[in-house]
């Protein structure tokens, strides 16, 4: 099947300042509705750029809980429905067991982080990973950000979509992934990861976003130690940040960065 197109023509009057309307054309990404399927059990549906699909159904899993590796999930395939698309997921007989036992069904918003949770308690906990966090490199997220900039193409083409990023420890970009949703972004490179077997402790994420917990959570279940985001981190993902002992870089440009957990592992460089 054809999957829709990433982004559409759409025509806007624009008003400059001597308040003259002028005709113009702009491309505007793609929101689609796809349901998650596991073994022909509905869980969610979720609004999504309609790209790297597969990426996304295996990221989701991971940071969801669902899946622990990509072992998992046997097979993902992508259908059409009457308003949207469908992903159908599936499990190992193991794991369907597992989720089974806890499913619930949620309805997941471009902006939904923690959709369909019904009590505070049944909020997603990462375990705090043994060991240190790696060295903070400044220069390397200057690369790295550098890099980033010519990697969205669907983002150049709307100016309207995030993305997730991973990056080596020297500041090589390894995998990036859009989408209109910052948390669908994160799932896909999660996904992308699981798939090539990639390990985020080895390098750091970057998302092209504001630092909310569930960034922090997803990151988590990632095994990513250090996370750098371009706009600033809210209290609680700071707070999440520090009981996982997570690097946190926010506010992030090629020019500045600000730490604001990892203080002490920060390696000095030389100016410029």
């Amino acid at each position: 099947m054809s999957l829709p197109p990433s982004s559409r023509r759409a025509e806007a009057l624009v008003i400059g300042r001597d308040g003259e309307p002028r005709a113009a054309f702009r491309q505007v990404p793609e929101e689609v509705p796809v349901s998650l399927v596991y073994s022909s059990v509905p869980f969610a549906v979720m609004m999504l750029t309609p790209t790297d699909l597969v990426d996304f159904a295996y990221g989701f899993s991971l940071t969801e809980g669902i899946v622990a590796d990509a072992s998992g999930i046997r097979e993902v395939e992508i259908g059409e429905e009457a308003r949207g698309l469908r992903l159908d997921i599936r499990l190992a007989p193991s794991v369907l067991t597992a989720h089974l036992a806890r499913r619930r069904s949620i309805s997941g918003r471009t902006g939904c982080g923690l959709c369909g949770i019904e009590e505070i308690d049944q909020m997603p906990q990462a375990a705090r990973p043994e060991g240190p966090a790696p060295a903070i490199d400044p220069a390397a997220i200057r690369r790295a950000l550098e890099a980033l900039e010519g990697a969205q193409p669907l983002n150049d083409e709307t100016r309207a979509v995030h993305a997730a990023a991973l990056a080596r420890a020297d500041g090589a970009l390894l995998a990036v992934r859009e989408d209109v949703g910052r948390h669908n972004a994160l799932d896909k490179l999660a996904g992308a990861m699981l798939r090539d077997g990639a390990r985020a402790a080895d390098g750091f994420l970057i998302v092209t976003s504001r630092l909310s917990f569930e960034l922090v959570e997803k990151a988590a279940a990632i095994g990513a130690r250090t996370l750098v985001a371009i706009s600033a981190p809210t209290a609680l993902a700071l707070e999440r940040a520090r009981a996982l002992d997570m690097n946190l870089v926010a506010v992030a440009r090629r020019d500045t960065i600000a730490v604001f957990h990892g203080m002490e592992r920060l390696r000095a460089t030389a100016p410029g």
